[in-house]
């Protein structure tokens, strides 16, 4: 059984209810070591009316110690958020667990307490000086990010960077190659509308094909398919043909992923020497701390992820 190591994700959010409530059912499958100390959950715990088991094995320090406020956006949840992933990581690094599964966290208070970081996936490439890749999903389907969390106006140049574009490319197929299907290949969406139609609505599919060319003679084989146009990319009709895509900005290959499959979803971060899961939704302030009945199903797919890989 894997021993992962869970950040808590923001304490003001429902990501230590889901831990909670949550724990009898995953113990079984994984070995989960919590990444908060024993007076913050003792905190949690009584806000929540959730009695801790016994058997819930937390870690002895992770920041200065502060007052829940469901719902609230604040620095020092901020701080506490960012030093639970940090030990997280660190217990990875030092090989005392078999990877690490994130909870929510809100980003502005990573903001407000400083961290420059706009995600777990930014802090983990600095943190392991590695090129992580995004991608999301459930088994039925997984979307990779080109870019992610940048303004639109940016997204063409980084798609004409050739030489970026393809190292992603191979990247990522060395990644999941061990996934695919014989023969199967991978949805590689152009950006324009029409994927261009041949330069007719935008060029860079140009520089997308020529990336794709680069990567599929590194990698010695076809990989990904010519781009698709993207506003059928994903049909029912379409899906039959991929499980994998790669999309080239965040909410080209998130929408369509969150409108088929957003309760099961999960963020997976590839191009580490770890793995790293996530669940793909928020911190939930709406309904944090109020007795309200949590969809538990990206919390228990993030974690399944470990056995099944």
């Amino acid at each position: 059984m894997k021993k992962i190591a869970i950040s808590i994700g923001d304490l003001n959010g429902i990501g230590i209810q889901l831990a909670l409530e949550n724990h009898e059912t995953i113990k079984k499958i994984i070995e989960p070591l919590y990444c908060i100390d024993k007076k913050m959950l003792q905190q949690a715990s009584e806000l929540l009316d959730i009695p801790i088991p016994s058997d819930f094995k937390t870690v002895k320090k992770i920041a200065k110690k502060f007052s829940i406020e469901p719902a609230k956006v604040t620095k020092e949840s901020g701080v506490y958020s960012f030093a639970s992933f940090l030990k997280a990581v660190e217990l990875s690094k030092m090989q005392e667990v078999d990877g690490i599964m994130t909870l929510p966290i809100h980003k502005k208070a990573w903001e407000l307490a400083g961290v420059n970081f706009k995600g777990h996936t930014d802090a983990l490439r600095e943190l392991f000086f590695a090129p992580a890749i995004m991608m999301l999903g459930s088994p039925k389907m997984y979307v990779a990010l080109y870019t992610e969390h940048i303004p639109l106006n940016q997204v063409h140049e980084e798609v004409k960077n050739v030489k970026k574009l393809s190292e992603f490319l191979i990247d990522f197929y060395e990644n999941i190659k061990d996934t695919l299907k014989e023969d199967e290949t991978i949805g590689l969406l152009g950006l324009n509308p029409h994927a261009g139609d041949d330069g007719v609505l935008g060029d860079e599919e140009i520089q997308i094909n020529e990336a794709r060319g680069i990567a599929h003679k590194a990698l010695g084989k076809e990989a990904y398919t010519s781009p698709l146009v993207p506003d059928v990319a994903f049909t029912p009709n379409a899906r039959k043909n991929h499980r994998y895509f790669v999309a080239m900005y965040h909410d080209q290959g998130l929408a369509p992923l969150k409108a088929l499959y957003f309760d099961e979803g999960i963020n997976i971060s590839l191009n580490l020497p770890i793995i790293r899961t996530s669940v793909d939704h928020g911190t939930a302030f709406d309904i944090a701390y109020k007795n309200v009945e949590l969809n538990n199903l990206s919390y228990l797919n993030a974690l399944n992820y470990f056995v099944t890989t």
